[in-house]
C-alpha cells in the first residue's frame, strides 16, 4: 500500500481534490482536524482549537483513520498527516505533545507516507468557515508552517499550483500513477 499526503494552505482546494481522486477510484482519508471541529461544535464548542487537548485528539483520529481504513485501492491519499498537525501546533504556539511526538515517530519510524507529499499551493484567498476562521495572510503564515515541518523531516514537497480543479486533480492523479 502507497499512502501519499495532500497538504498546503487552508482553503487551497484540497479536500476538492480529494473527493475527485475519490472518484477516480483511489483510497483516500478526509482531513481529521476538520472532523474534531466539528464534532465538538455540534455538541456546542465553539472554537475546539483553544482546548489543551485539541492537538492530541486530532492526532488520535489522524491514527486510527490510518490504520482502520481499508481499501482496495493499492494508492491511498490522506488529507494532511500528524506532520500537518505538528505544523498546527507550532502555529498555535503550542508545545509539542508526547502524544504527538509519539505519532511521529511511529510513521517515521514505520516508513507510513511516501517521501513525496503534494502541496497544494494556496489560490489566492481563504474562503472562512465554521472550522477554518482565518485570514488569507494568516493562511500563508501556515502554509509557511507545514513546509517547514515536511521539509525538516526530509520529503520531498510536489507543488501544485493554483489551476482550476480538473488541472489539479490531473496533476496529482498523472504524479500517482509515475510512482
Amino acid at each position: 500500500m502507497r499512502r501519499y499526503v495532500l497538504t498546503g494552505t487552508p482553503g487551497s482546494g484540497k479536500t476538492s481534490i480529494l473527493r475527485c481522486l475519490a472518484e477516480r477510484g483511489y483510497g483516500v482519508v478526509e482531513e481529521a482536524a476538520t472532523a474534531v471541529i466539528a464534532r465538538a461544535q455540534a455538541h456546542g464548542e465553539p472554537e475546539p482549537w483553544t482546548r489543551p487537548t485539541f492537538v492530541d485528539d486530532v492526532v488520535e483520529l489522524q491514527r486510527q483513520r490510518q490504520l482502520e481504513t481499508i481499501t482496495t485501492s493499492p494508492v491511498q491519499v490522506f488529507d494532511r498527516s500528524p506532520l500537518c498537525t505538528l505544523a498546527l501546533a507550532r502555529y498555535l504556539r503550542l508545545s509539542v505533545s508526547r502524544t504527538l511526538a509519539a505519532e511521529i515517530e511511529r510513521i517515521t519510524t514505520e516508513e507510513i507516507y511516501e517521501r513525496q507529499v503534494f502541496f497544494v499551493r494556496n489560490l489566492g484567498f481563504c474562503e472562512p468557515t465554521s472550522a477554518r476562521r482565518i485570514s488569507f495572510e494568516e493562511s500563508l503564515v501556515f502554509e509557511g508552517f507545514h513546509e517547514e515541518s515536511y521539509r525538516a523531516f526530509g520529503y520531498e514537497l510536489i507543488d501544485i499550483p493554483a489551476d482550476f480543479l480538473a488541472r489539479r486533480v490531473s496533476a496529482v492523479s498523472s504524479a500517482l500513477g509515475q510512482r
